[in-house]
């Protein structure tokens, strides 16, 4: 791994600057030499080397300070050595604070050379592999923000690759926090409409006839206080995307004027008599169980015909729990940058208990987890006790015990029925998620007289 990393020896004394470079090159490092701070930077130019080994007093008008400021433009993430035979506070603060890494007097001890770069080099191997791997995580896991290795949350991003550009309507159902709008994002990301708006609209915050004008827009003097006319989201998502998020939580009345415009791609602003045509995909989401609304009278089966077009169900975060340390790592790498924090790592006493947590408000609860964590964490790894907050709000999970006399075809009815009210009838899914085919999962509803 050594000759992977190339180091740079600066110095004007010939002895001294070829006595280092054979030292580092007995410990196997491939090394090469400069007799001044122009000849340095000029070799920086061709070269990144790993380390800088660069003399404080030199000739020529670049001192040992200068050359290592021209160095770190060039490359700012080198490790550089400042060497000198005058060693005073100020020019140790002086090149602290310009960016050296470490500062050694001469006469130099080799042993002590080579502990110091050995240690540089560990780093830089790791830092290296840190990287490789994240990289690597990112191209594997990650599709248009949405992070997980899940082969169900994988199949939903297969998914909304493949009918990304279409036309149709796309119903997105999973619990709140799921992360229902980033594959809304993902569907308008991945399609020949990236480039149009995308605007979301939150059907539960606002009342009825607010959320008409905030749909439709509305004239000058349709209303108190309508003083100019106003487009409305179908407007402002011409040619792109409108999502509405909780779409089961709409009135009748909003319902009915809802089905008109995936009907007819047309509306009439509040207030307003000028026919207006509209060209944007409509994804709606929810965390209720819009078929069975519809059969509570709730909502209406036209409307969910209509934008049922494309199902897509989320699962909760407790039935993936492999994309935890996922998510985990993935919220600290962006959270330490957004809160200027040095946290870098999760602890492994961590993940367990950010494993065997429920997560009832799902990837969200996770996410304000890991935040909450890093704000009072005192170190650079989140550990078991940055999350005692966790174990003291969270009602621990009943511990399930076989009833006595259970069989194992008991055991299967009642999985299978669990399954079947999950997935909400759903048998595909249900069928992927028990790892068996749709054909054997009828024969064992049938078998067990298992109502769907």
């Amino acid at each position: 791994m050594k000759t992977h990393w190339q180091i740079l020896v600066v110095d004007d004394e010939e002895v001294m600057c070829e006595s280092l470079a054979a030292w580092l090159r007995e410990d196997g490092y491939v090394v090469d030499t400069a007799p001044s701070g122009r000849d340095a930077v000029e070799k920086a130019r061709l070269r990144d080397y790993a380390i800088y080994f660069v003399d404080l007093k030199m000739p020529g008008g670049m001192d040992g300070i200068e050359t290592m400021m021209q160095i770190r433009r060039l490359h700012p993430e080198a490790s550089i050595i400042i060497i000198t035979a005058y060693a005073t506070v100020d020019t140790a603060i002086t090149a602290m604070k310009e960016g050296a890494q470490e500062y050694i007097v001469k006469p130099c001890n080799p042993e002590e050379i080579s502990l110091l770069v050995n240690r540089i080099i560990k780093v830089k191997n790791l830092q290296r592999e840190n990287t490789i791997l994240r990289k690597k995580l990112t191209r594997q896991y990650c599709v248009h923000d949405v992070v997980s290795k899940n082969p169900r949350m994988q199949k939903i991003m297969a998914l909304c690759g493949e009918i990304a550009s279409l036309r149709s309507t796309v119903l997105i159902q999973g619990e709140s926090g799921t992360g229902k709008e980033l594959v809304a994002r993902a569907i308008h990301n991945a399609g020949d409409r990236a480039s149009k708006p995308f605007v979301a609209v939150s059907c539960a915050a606002l009342a009825e006839t607010l959320l008409e004008s905030e749909f439709f827009g509305h004239e000058k003097g349709s209303f108190t206080g309508a003083n100019q006319q106003k487009r409305g989201k179908f407007e402002m998502a011409a040619a792109g995307t409108i999502f509405l998020d909780e779409i089961g939580d709409i009135s009748p009345k909003l319902q009915v004027d809802l089905l008109r415009v995936l009907q007819n791609r047309s509306f009439y602003r509040v207030g307003g008599s000028v026919e207006v045509s509209v060209d944007a995909r409509v994804v709606a989401a929810t965390h209720v169980n819009l078929k069975q609304a519809v059969a509570d009278g709730k909502f209406r089966d036209d409307l969910y015909y209509r934008l049922n077009v494309i199902e897509i169900r989320i699962p909760p975060l407790r039935e993936r729990r492999e994309d935890i340390p996922l998510l985990a790592h993935h919220f600290v790498e962006r959270l330490a940058h957004e809160l200027g924090k040095d946290v870098s790592d999760v602890g492994e006493g961590a993940l367990r208990l950010l494993l065997d947590h429920n997560w009832p408000g799902n990837v969200r609860e996770l996410e304000n987890a890991v935040e909450r964590a890093m704000v009072t964490c005192r170190g650079p790894v989140l550990t078991e006790g940055d999350f005692e907050f966790l174990a003291q709000t969270a009602a621990p999970a009943p511990a399930w015990a076989v009833p006595a006399g259970m069989t194992i075809e008991d055991m299967e009815k009642v999985l299978i029925t669990a399954t079947i009210q999950r997935t909400q009838g759903n048998i595909k899914e249900a069928a992927s998620v028990l790892g068996i085919d749709r054909s054997t999962l009828y024969e064992k509803i049938k078998k067990y007289e298992i109502p769907r």
